[in-house]
């Protein structure tokens, strides 16, 4: 199965929708036949034992060299902008798409990779 890291909003806005709609757009790639992580689910842990905003970004860049893709969906984001500079400099595919438009985008990357 390929891994595909998901990169989207998390802060900005509802907190909660940001974590489902990462949740939504994991389980379009599990019946598409890939392996996804799903960083913002750290929104649990942090709950639990917060972490400095950095611990967070390392952690993300350590998966995303284990992944085959990063799936970035639209929006405002400097740790997703980051996370999709990152996987550039590290030869990672980059695929960008709107929430709305994740079924389109999935046929891309199973076609691309």
């Amino acid at each position: 199965m390929k891994k595909i890291y998901i990169a989207s909003t998390y802060t900005l806005g509802d907190v909660a929708i940001n974590v489902r709609t990462q949740i939504v757009v994991a389980d379009k790639l599990i019946d598409n036949g890939f392996a996804p992580f799903i960083p913002v689910l750290s929104h649990f842990q942090h709950l639990v034992k917060p972490r400095d905003y950095e611990d967070w970004m390392k952690l993300d860049f350590e998966w995303i060299k284990s992944c085959d893709a990063l799936l970035r969906i639209e929006g405002i984001t400097s740790g997703a902008d980051r996370e999709v500079e990152f996987a550039k400099n590290n030869n990672i595919p980059v695929f960008f798409a709107k929430e709305n438009e994740v079924d389109d985008i999935i046929e891309k990357i199973k076609n691309d990779l």
